[in-house]
C-alpha cells in the first residue's frame, strides 16, 4: 500500500511503497493521479538502472531525444556526472561550468521546443554528502496567488522562447552554431492549462525573451515580476537528494534549477529521462521573423 506526505503546503508529494522494478497498474495510477494533483512526486528508495527508468518513464508517454550539445545526444537518457570509470573526478571544462550556471538559473524544460515537455524523471545514482539540491516552485500557486492585473497582462499571449536567451545570460559566447540550428526561437503561449485538473500556471521562465504585442522593456520586467514571485521565499522546495530518489515533476506547472555543491571534491551522478508533451502550445511553432541575436530564423513550422 502507497504511503503520501506533502513536500510543501501548496504542491509536491512523496509516495513510499513503490517499486518501480515491480510496477502494477494501480501503483501507476496513483502515482499518475497524484502527478497531476500536486505537480512534483518524489519515489524515495528505489533500485534504479536505466533499463528500469526508461521503462517506467514510459508509462508517462513518449520520451524525448536528448538535444545537441547534451551529455547523451540522440538517446532518450541524460547522464550527468563528474566521476570517470576509474572513480576520480572530473575537472570540468569552462563550458560545463558555464552550463552548471545556467542550470541555476530558474526554468522549465524544453520551453524552447517546439514540443514543450510533460514530465521530467531525475534520478538519484550517486550524491554528495551536502549541496546539489533541485529546487522547485509551483507555477500554479503562482497563478493562484498573482494579482489580476498580472494575470490579465499574461492570460491569451504568445512568449517567445529561446535556449540562448538563458545561456547568454551566464556568457553571451555559450550558445554554439549547432544548438543555434537545431534551436531557433519558438512561440508558446504565456499561460498553460492542466487538462486534467483545470490549473492554471503561468509559462514564462528563463528562456523567454518576448511577449508578442508588448514592448521589449516590458515584457521582460513582467516575465522577471512573474518569476520572482513564484519563487519567493516560503514558495519553493529544495529537494535534499538521496541515493534512490526517483523526482518526478511536471513541467507544464512548475519552474526548477539546480543548486550547487563542491564537485572538485564529491562525486555525483544523476540521470534524467524526458517525457514529451502532447504537442505544440501555438501553430506556428517557429519565430519567422528575426532570432534575438539579429540572424534569420530558417526554420518554419
Amino acid at each position: 500500500m502507497l504511503a503520501t506526505r506533502p513536500l510543501h503546503d501548496r504542491f509536491g508529494v512523496e509516495i513510499r511503497g513503490a517499486d518501480i522494478l515491480n510496477m502494477t497498474d494501480a501503483a501507476y495510477r496513483e502515482i499518475r493521479a497524484a502527478f497531476e494533483a500536486h505537480s512534483l512526486v518524489v519515489l524515495p528508495g528505489q533500485s534504479i538502472s536505466d533499463d528500469a527508468q526508461l521503462a517506467f518513464s514510459r508509462l508517462f508517454g513518449p520520451l524525448e531525444i536528448t538535444k545537441k550539445g547534451t551529455m547523451g545526444t540522440g538517446t532518450e537518457i541524460v547522464r550527468l556526472s563528474n566521476i570517470l570509470p576509474d572513480g576520480r573526478l572530473v575537472q570540468k571544462a569552462h563550458k560545463e561550468i558555464l552550463t552548471g550556471k545556467a542550470n541555476q538559473l530558474w526554468h522549465t524544460d524544453s520551453a524552447f521546443k517546439p514540443v514543450p515537455a510533460l514530465a521530467s524523471l531525475l534520478s538519484a545514482r550517486v550524491v554528495p554528502p551536502s549541496g546539489g539540491e533541485t529546487e522547485f516552485a509551483s507555477m500554479a500557486a503562482a497563478w493562484e496567488d498573482l494579482p489580476q492585473a498580472t494575470r490579465n497582462a499574461l492570460d491569451g499571449r504568445i512568449g517567445r522562447h529561446w535556449y540562448g536567451h538563458s545561456r547568454r545570460k551566464i556568457d553571451p559566447k555559450m550558445v554554439s552554431a549547432d544548438e543555434k540550428a537545431q534551436l531557433p526561437p519558438v512561440r508558446q503561449v504565456t499561460v498553460r492549462v492542466n487538462p486534467v485538473t483545470g490549473a492554471k500556471a503561468p509559462y514564462v521562465c528563463s528562456h523567454t525573451y518576448a511577449i508578442e504585442g508588448m514592448p521589449e522593456d516590458e515584457a521582460l520586467s513582467l516575465i522577471d515580476e512573474v518569476v520572482s514571485f513564484a519563487t519567493r521565499p516560503g514558495m519553493t522546495y529544495a529537494h535534499p537528494w538521496q541515493e534512490g530518489d526517483l523526482v518526478i515533476w511536471d513541467n507544464r506547472m512548475t519552474l526548477h534549477r539546480g543548486r550547487p555543491f563542491d564537485s572538485a571534491r564529491h562525486g555525483r551522478t544523476i540521470v534524467r529521462t524526458t517525457v514529451a508533451g502532447d504537442g505544440p502550445t501555438v501553430t506556428p511553432s517557429y519565430v519567422h521573423d528575426v532570432e534575438p541575436d539579429g540572424l534569420p530564423a530558417d526554420a518554419v513550422a
